[in-house]
């Protein structure tokens, strides 16, 4: 068997495609275009790397873009302040603070200081609080581009066995929620659980999220199961790998989502539905 291709890229070029569409017509009806404010604290490479591709997605959709980089001395209380100020602009729908911060900054009192209805990563306790019931409303970008994804694959996720290989407040819990809400039988296996090849054979589904290139290989995946590679790691040859041996899991596979290209941009994509989705949930209020 070799696995066919879950391509995030093209997935994604397709629904900013959509979204376009969308913002088109609110312009034709008088609607402001969705704002979405990008906090950047400090100079992690990495992180400027992603805050630029949200910004050039945010212009190719047609949504109204800031970035405020901040320096890296940048105090938890100014942070907090200008958390506060954006909470309170009506030309902003959406806000996100790229993680990770300085260690001096508290990352939970952060995502807890956005409005829920702003929060456009899903990490706010109100928004998670709500997938975990089953009403979900602003969901966690990446789980929620996993779900695009798997749909894409035209199988019915009733019943099937699902694997989660990390535990993640941004990706392993929010996508063992999203996977429970389709009716899939969950289990998130992390740092301390044993025997792990033994979950690995037994999954229909599989979502890599450790951190480790190459951490999964061919022979602990059942044949036919679907994987989703949600890491990304830079070697150091300078090649970007997954958590996943794709060459490997690509022989057993049904489907597999390649690093880079698979799961990322659904991230992204992710992101500007949820803007969009904040801005129309403003416009029912007003």
């Amino acid at each position: 068997m070799t696995a066919k291709i879950l391509d995030g890229k093209a997935l994604a070029s397709r629904i900013r495609q959509s979204l376009k569409e969308k913002v088109d017509l609110r312009a034709a009806q008088g609607l402001k275009a969705p704002g979405l404010a990008v906090i950047l604290v400090g100079h992690n490479p990495a992180s400027e790397v992603y805050v630029r591709n949200k910004r050039n997605a945010c212009k190719e959709v047609g949504f109204h873009s800031v970035s405020h980089n901040l320096s890296k001395e940048t105090s938890e209380k100014e942070l907090l302040s200008l958390i506060d100020e954006l909470n309170r602009d009506s030309s902003v729908n959406g806000i996100l603070v790229q993680l990770p911060l300085p260690g001096h900054i508290d990352e939970n009192k952060v995502t807890e200081s956005i409005f829920p209805e702003k929060d456009v990563d899903g990490f706010h306790p109100y928004n998670i609080g709500r997938l975990t019931l089953k009403m979900p409303l602003l969901r966690p970008c990446t789980p929620k581009g996993i779900m695009t994804l798997l749909n894409e694959t035209g199988i019915d996720l009733i019943g099937k066995e699902a694997v989660i290989v990390g535990a993640s407040n941004i990706v392993g819990r929010p996508a063992a929620l999203e996977l429970l809400m389709a009716r899939c039988t969950v289990t998130v296996c992390h740092s301390k659980t044993g025997n792990l090849d033994a979950h690995l054979k037994r999954a229909d589904i599989i979502v890599a999220a450790v951190g480790i290139p190459g951490f999964i290989r061919g022979e602990q995946i059942k044949e036919g199961a679907i994987i989703i590679d949600v890491g990304i790691n830079r070697l150091e040859s300078g090649k970007l790998a997954g958590d996943v041996d794709f060459d490997s899991a690509s022989q057993r596979a049904s489907w597999i989502t390649p690093v880079p290209g698979g799961v990322g941009p659904m991230t992204v994509a992710s992101l500007l539905e949820n803007t969009l989705q904040a801005a129309e949930l403003l416009d029912q209020k007003t």
